[in-house]
């Protein structure tokens, strides 16, 4: 058992939320009432996770992505009001990591993702070094071979934009909605980039320069972070933890 404080200490020690401009706060984003005993982690605060968390009765929450971000209206109404509701009637405290939690070397969404497609990170690329280009236990002979091996080892669909018979030998990749770093992933000598989704810029770019283009869903690639840094927290101090999985075809 521990407190908020002490948990949150130990995520920012890990996570080191110092580091990194972030598009909305790191760290405690709804304190609850309750000593913590189980953790529970899952990719975004949505009422549906929230509602399943209090099923299993959770002290705690640790998302990617949390519920308040730069620039939202800051209104209470509608959806938010009930995602706070749920939270402060039953108690729970919620934490999120976006950025700290995408790049951490070992337990982050892009090294957990490395590690689920059994890519091999020598490098980092892109603002704030969130990218990561290296190698995999193979070569692929195109990257319709790859986008099949990311889709096997993801569960679902990949999109797949590029120069058709371009032998895929490095590989570049950033969680999410990480589109935008296309160009610094052909920068930095990839045969092909791996993202959450693909925006109409993207395409033609992938056509022109040859580099091909995976998209295998924002959540879909992002689903690994969380659960990693929850179990290692939890195991530290003596916690149980529990990653409970939302379905969400993005």
């Amino acid at each position: 058992m521990t407190d908020a404080k002490t948990l949150g200490q130990a995520f920012d020690a890990l996570l080191q939320p110092e580091k990194f401009r972030d598009y909305g706060p790191n760290g405690l984003q709804v304190e609850g009432d309750r000593d913590i005993r189980l953790l529970v982690s899952g990719v975004t605060a949505s009422r549906a996770l929230i509602e399943a968390a209090i099923e299993a009765h959770a002290d705690a929450i640790l998302v990617h992505h949390g519920l308040f971000w730069r620039g939202q209206d800051g209104r209470v109404t509608g959806w938010m009001r009930e995602r706070l509701r749920l939270l402060l009637t039953h108690g729970i405290h919620l934490f999120a990591y976006h950025l700290p939690l995408d790049a951490h070397p070992e337990l982050g969404n892009n090294a957990q993702l490395g590690r689920v497609l059994d890519l091999r990170a020598d490098a980092r690329f892109g603002e704030q070094d969130l990218g990561f280009v290296g190698a995999g236990a193979q070569t692929w002979s195109k990257p319709q071979a790859l986008a099949d091996h990311v889709a096997k080892q993801l569960g679902r669909h990949v999109t797949c934009v590029g120069d058709a018979a371009r032998p895929v030998r490095r590989v570049a990749w950033c969680t999410g909605g990480a589109q935008g770093y296309f160009e610094s992933a052909i920068a930095a000598g990839a045969d092909a980039f791996i993202t959450g989704e693909i925006s109409e810029p993207q395409a033609h770019l992938a056509r022109e320069t040859g580099v091909a283009f995976l998209a295998c869903g924002h959540h879909a690639s992002e689903r690994y972070g969380a659960p990693a840094v929850g179990e290692r927290v939890a195991n530290d101090l003596g916690l149980t933890h529990r990653f409970i999985e939302i379905d969400n075809p993005a």
